[in-house]
């Protein structure tokens, strides 16, 4: 998928279309986290579409809980999507850094005239 030390750096323009193609992963990634949220939110703690979109689009990015949920079960899923979000959001991280990171260890690896390997 990405091109081994040996190789020349990847021109810029090839660059930003892999930069484009990871955000959309990650964008991807972030509809499918909010997709659980407002699904978990709308049947467990029956709450209208909108408020569980705004509550998982808080639980999502940190901010915390905004609806007082009513029952057991809306408290679990909320304690679960929470620990979810969590991992979703460094995974986001990870996905949107992975080519930047890997074209700045590649362009250090190549001006270091490193080629054993």
């Amino acid at each position: 998928m990405f091109e081994h030390k040996k190789h020349d750096l990847l021109p810029f323009p090839l660059f930003l279309a892999r930069v484009m193609r990871y955000l959309m992963y990650s964008i991807l990634l972030i509809c499918f986290s909010l997709a659980i949220g407002v699904s978990g939110y709308h049947f467990f703690a029956k709450l209208s579409w909108i408020d569980s979109l705004y509550n998982a689009s808080m639980i999502l990015t940190g901010m915390g809980p905004v609806a007082v949920l009513p029952t057991n079960g809306a408290k679990v899923f909320a304690s679960i999507y929470a620990l979810f979000s969590g991992i979703a959001f460094l995974s986001t991280v990870a996905v949107i850094f992975t080519p930047i990171v890997h074209r700045l260890m590649h362009k250090m690896h190549l001006e270091n005239g490193n080629t054993s390997g």
